[in-house]
């Protein structure tokens, strides 16, 4: 499928795409939407940044409107036709968004039950009747566990970024949240790399299951421009200044290996009056979100983080990722990366290169796209 137009999408969620100038689909909407529409069960392993989230979105609002036009209208409460499970809060959040413009049309409603949220918001939240219901995982479970929804009406299951939801070890939970759903059940996955606990869930849950893999998928996007600098001596935060007097356009994501590592960057950069914010584990959630809204908003240009914002954030105008410090696994360095050049825009990654990180980068050279161009300081 060359153009939205081409799918035989509901005349509401083509309107929506037409308002939105969404034109041409990604490879892997071209591929996963057409399974999906079919009712097929799917395992889409794509690239960062290439529009997995629409890929299920519009299939899944196509299916439940479809079902209500033929009179199978939906009114019970608690009990969705449809389950979006997600990693994290942000990521939820990001979900939620990506559907809002088309439920203005379909007249479906989206709910949500994130981490982060206290059990009286998550209750109330699923009260009442909706169609879809976007989750994190640890907080579906508690909900199941207290008879607060009922899964046994949902027609459609998906498990995004399932790469990082089974790393941080909820594959127990995903096996729960299945075996929760008792009707004949059709199933996606999408993710951008296929780990050991990735592998076991669709061994596990997904036997069948028709695997789209791009032609980009554990490779970097072509719109992305490499460069590697060498740090000699250890001093990274000169050669960071030289980086930031450097205008590019949108924001810039730093990454550092550890929370110590960040929380020192960035005051380092306080120090030389540069505005930064920062996004780790161990810090509040609202202080977190706060923070990762300013970036967003444009507010604050530079944002430092552990890897926790490699993976799911969406920010649009990142323009720019900075790894201060490399990660070890090539599999964390593609999802940093994957911060900018997304759906087709233009990004730039520098790397700061010491000696223990030639492994990696010896790595990056066999990877299509990861040396666009380089630089050595």
């Amino acid at each position: 499928m060359s153009l939205f137009t081409d799918f035989d999408l509901l005349p509401s969620l083509q309107a929506t795409l037409a308002e939105k100038n969404l034109v041409t689909p990604t490879e892997i909407q071209s591929r996963a939407i057409p399974a999906l529409l079919e009712e097929r069960s799917v395992i889409g392993v794509s690239e960062t940044g290439s529009g997995k989230t629409l890929a299920y979105v519009l299939p899944i609002l196509h299916l439940l409107k479809s079902m209500e036009n033929r009179g199978l209208r939906f009114n019970f409460d608690s009990m969705p036709r449809a389950c979006v499970v997600v990693p994290t809060r942000e990521l939820g959040e990001q979900v939620t968004r990506v559907f809002k413009p088309f439920t203005h049309t379909t007249r479906l409603r989206v709910r949500s039950v994130l981490g982060g949220t206290t059990l009286d918001i998550a209750k109330r939240s699923v009260q009442g009747p909706f169609e879809v219901l976007v989750a994190t995982p640890g907080r579906l479970v508690k909900l199941i566990d207290r008879g607060l929804v009922n899964l046994t009406d949902v027609r459609i299951l998906v498990f995004d970024e399932a790469d990082q939801m089974l790393d941080q070890g909820f594959l127990p939970d995903a096996n729960k949240i299945a075996g929760a759903c008792t009707v004949a059940l059709q199933r996606a996955l999408f993710s951008a790399t296929v780990s050991p606990a990735v592998q076991k869930l669709m061994n596990e849950l997904f036997s069948g299951a028709e695997i789209i893999r791009t032609q980009g998928s554990n490779y970097l996007v072509p719109t992305l421009t490499t460069e590697n600098l060498t740090v000699v001596n250890g001093k990274r935060f000169p050669l960071l200044e030289t980086l930031l007097n450097q205008s590019v356009p949108g924001g810039t994501l730093i990454f550092t290996n550890t929370r110590e590592q960040c929380d020192k960057l960035a005051g380092d950069l306080l120090k030389s009056n540069r505005g930064c914010a920062i996004y780790r584990g161990e810090m509040s959630k609202v202080e977190r979100r706060s923070n990762l809204k300013a970036f967003r908003d444009g507010k604050v240009k530079l944002l430092i983080s552990t890897d926790l914002a490699s993976r799911g954030l969406d920010v649009d105008h990142v323009g720019r990722v900075i790894n201060y410090h490399l990660p070890q696994q090539m599999e964390n360095y593609i999802h940093r990366v994957g911060r900018t050049a997304r759906a087709g825009r233009e990004g730039l990654v520098v790397n700061l290169v010491t000696e223990r990180d030639q492994a990696l980068v010896e790595q990056l050279h066999g990877i299509r796209g990861a040396s666009k161009s380089g630089r050595v300081g």
